[in-house]
């Protein structure tokens, strides 16, 4: 009777373990990101810590990345796509590879002008691309505004990274916005014959050559300038924010783009994409993003870093930064025309 006992037991045990669900894998979404392992695994890895979903990512250049989005087509297995500077982020839109979202925390959380129009992209961050000078070689006083490195006055004097570089074609693209394409062809013609040294491959060596004094005034994102003053916190060169004062163009603000990210129109996991991007413009997220690259949050009740705080307060320009993906080809015809290479 006990070994009897001992068999219906084991057997109900048996029928238990049988009946048993098995333990289902942790969700997860799949990122194709044009930002650098470093500046996205911490946010991605506090993510799953807080909600449990696994953020899987693939990183590659902006252009390779929407490239491979369009050749899945509908079998892509991105959910999201992650890249920097309005132009790309508009470029995907025009593509088709993104979709609508509708969240009223990210309404709230971004601001109108640094979404995309059908909200099928939202702004993470803020660089500004702005002056950078010598300080053994000019005050703040001597600098005015974009237009103003035109005049005859900076001949030999300027510094520019290449026009090959999205962050100077997305420039130029809202300056023609602006002032309009006669007058932002005028002016950047004007930035050509003043520079002092053929384009840069990037901003770094624009602001070391500054500091040299081959040239007196460059124009770089604010990150770079952090980036370079961590290195080296004795070198000669400080921030000038131009386009403050005045009527119309000339007090527009500092030209400001944007790192940003979509849900990809293939995505099965819409509402966990949409839930990652929303905790990306939470006040914590937001001093993340900040204290990893020194980036301006684009949630507009985070209070800046001490760092970005000792850089000076400035008014941005306003303009819808997806006209920096709309005229981006009228920009490169542009600088093309004017011999800015």
């Amino acid at each position: 009777m006990r070994r009897g006992l001992r068999y219906s037991l084991l057997s109900l045990l048996i029928l238990l373990v049988a009946c048993a669900e098995p333990e289902q894998p942790a969700p997860e979404l799949l990122v194709y990101s044009a930002r650098k392992e470093h500046l996205i695994k911490p946010l991605f890895d506090r993510f799953t810590e807080q909600t449990g979903v696994v953020v899987r990512y693939v990183t590659d250049k902006a252009g390779p990345l929407l490239t491979r989005l369009q050749a899945e087509g509908e079998n892509s297995p991105a959910d999201l796509l992650m890249t920097v500077d309005a132009g790309n982020l508009w470029q995907a839109t025009e593509v088709g590879v993104l979709q609508p979202v509708e969240s009223a925390i990210l309404n709230s959380n971004v601001p109108k002008h640094l979404r995309g129009r059908d909200n099928s992209w939202f702004s993470l961050t803020i660089r500004a691309r702005t002056m950078v000078y010598n300080t053994d070689t000019l005050s703040a006083s001597d600098l005015s505004t974009y237009e103003a490195l035109a005049q005859p006055e900076w001949a030999g004097r300027l510094c520019l990274r290449t026009s090959k570089k999205v962050y100077n074609q997305s420039l130029v693209a809202t300056m023609i916005a602006t002032l309009g394409e006669e007058q932002a062809e005028q002016v950047v013609a004007g930035w050509v014959d003043n520079l002092a040294l053929d384009p840069f491959s990037n901003d770094t060596k624009v602001m070391e050559a500054v500091a040299l004094e081959q040239c007196e005034v460059g124009i770089v994102n604010t990150y770079y300038y952090g980036r370079l003053k961590k290195q080296k916190p004795e070198i000669p060169l400080a921030l000038f924010w131009p386009n403050q004062q005045g009527e119309g163009a000339q007090g527009r603000g500092v030209h400001v783009n944007v790192s940003g990210v979509g849900i990809t129109r293939a995505s099965q996991n819409k509402v966990l994409a949409q839930q990652l991007i929303e905790w990306l413009t939470t006040p914590e997220a937001q001093r993340m993003l900040m204290d990893l690259n020194q980036e301006y949050p684009v949630n507009p009740g985070v209070e800046m870093n001490a760092e970005l705080q000792a850089w000076g307060l400035f008014k941005g320009d306003q303009i819808d930064v997806s006209e920096a993906g709309r005229l981006q080809a009228a920009a490169v015809k542009l600088m093309d025309r004017v011999g800015y290479r």
